[in-house]
């Protein structure tokens, strides 16, 4: 970052200065993850009953925002130079140092990429290290122009085009971040199914008011209630909790909360979540169970 930063002065390079300024978010970005981490192991408490396993959304998210900010800086100084603000670009040392930027950035990536795929935390931090490659190619790529044809323009426009491809490549982070923090349910999980699956169990009658939400990257939790017939003993309610555990760990979730209910006796202000009722081949047989069980919850 330093190189570059020496280098894109002494070069007027924007891509390389650019470059060095993103490389310090990079720098932030894998700060912060660490600290998100260390932070999730943190016991939970009677204050933060699921501990700190948020800070590691958090911290995707802050990483994903802070690449827009760097890509609206780009946009601004490139549109700056377009307007006449020109500055000549030595090809030679920016070349050079964007090829060693390259470099690092490729052995840097690899090692994040291993782990990007089981943490939003760590995928952030592997976006920041990728768009960062980007940018050192952009820079190669203006080195070779700038030293071949003497065209000094390619630097801003590769720039914006950089820019560009960070924006798109953060996307899909946000995207799954902002889905995280309004707690929409996870996308391996098929509630609709789970729902029905949990209906197979003998004695229950309809499951409701279902939340499915992610705490934390690979850290699911399922709240429900389960309308089923009285049981004649505590050992069958037992069994009928058991297997329907059983079923939504099934689905990768692991921390779950079922309360079982004998009767619909104040439930009239509840967010039933009984729609998937009316999903499947079983139609008839659900479209009856559901009008008896709002008649009676109303």
């Amino acid at each position: 970052m330093v190189i570059e930063v020496i280098g894109g002065f002494a070069s007027g390079s924007l891509a390389l200065i650019s470059d060095a300024g993103h490389m310090l978010t990079d720098s932030a970005a894998i700060g912060l993850a660490l600290f998100a981490m260390w932070a999730a192991d943190r016991a939970a408490s009677a204050k933060r009953t699921f501990g700190f396993y948020r800070t590691e959304i958090l911290a995707a998210m802050f990483n994903a925002l802070s690449l827009w900010v760097i890509v609206g800086w780009i946009f601004f100084e490139a549109i700056r130079r377009f307007g006449g603000d020109t500055h000549h670009v030595e090809g030679g040392l920016m070349l050079g140092v964007g090829t060693a930027g390259l470099l690092i950035n490729v052995l840097v990536a690899y090692v994040l990429h291993r782990q990007s795929g089981h943490s939003l935390n760590v995928e952030g931090a592997f976006q920041h290290v990728l768009a960062d490659l980007l940018g050192s190619v952009a820079v190669v790529i203006s080195g070779i122009f700038i030293i071949s044809v003497g065209w000094d323009i390619v630097d801003p426009i590769l720039s914006m085009f950089i820019g560009l491809l960070i924006l798109f490549s953060s996307w899909n982070l946000v995207s799954e971040v902002f889905h995280v923090l309004i707690d929409g349910t996870p996308e391996n999980v098929d509630v609709y199914k789970l729902c029905h699956d949990i209906e197979e169990v003998e004695g229950v009658t309809i499951v409701h008011d279902v939340h499915v939400r992610t705490i934390s990257s690979g850290y699911l939790s399922m709240t429900a209630h389960v309308l089923a017939e009285p049981s004649s003993d505590a050992q069958e309610a037992d069994d009928k909790l058991r297997k329907i555990r059983e079923i939504v760990k099934g689905y990768g979730i692991q921390h779950t909360t079922i309360q079982l209910e004998h009767s619909v006796e104040g439930c009239d202000q509840e967010s039933h979540h009984v729609d998937h009722l009316f999903a499947t081949e079983r139609e008839i047989r659900q479209k009856s169970k559901l009008t008896k069980f709002l008649m009676h919850s109303h």
